[in-house]
């Protein structure tokens, strides 16, 4: 079953990590995607520019509109994904607990339609 795991984090948080803590993570991000590629589970994922280059698009009416940033008002911003295939929900929430960002963010686990 595939699954996205979906990054959640303060981006201001970044704004405050020391040269050698944002090596750390960056170090710990590439082992943990070193080690789902390598366990097979791995379809895809990347990382996402920061939230004000968002731009929301609404159609309404025929109409399309756009707006610049995020859709919602929110402390935690979409930071990026993996989407993985494995057995079941508990692998899944196994893998999300080792994203290096649930440390201080969050990881939401959601099932793709198949």
């Amino acid at each position: 079953m595939q699954y996205l795991l979906l990054i959640n984090s303060e981006e201001s948080h970044y704004a405050t990590m020391t040269e050698e803590a944002m090596g750390q993570l960056m170090a710990d991000y590439d082992k943990f995607s070193t080690d789902l590629q390598e366990s097979g589970a791995l379809l895809g994922g990347n990382r996402l520019q920061p939230s004000p280059t968002a731009t929301t698009v609404r159609v309404r009416n025929g109409e399309t509109m756009t707006t610049d940033g995020p859709f919602t008002e929110t402390k935690e911003q979409f930071g990026g994904y993996y989407l993985i295939d494995v057995p079941n929900l508990d692998d899944a929430i196994a893998w999300a607990a080792r994203v290096p960002t649930a440390k201080y963010g969050s990881v939401e686990v959601r099932p793709v339609w198949e």
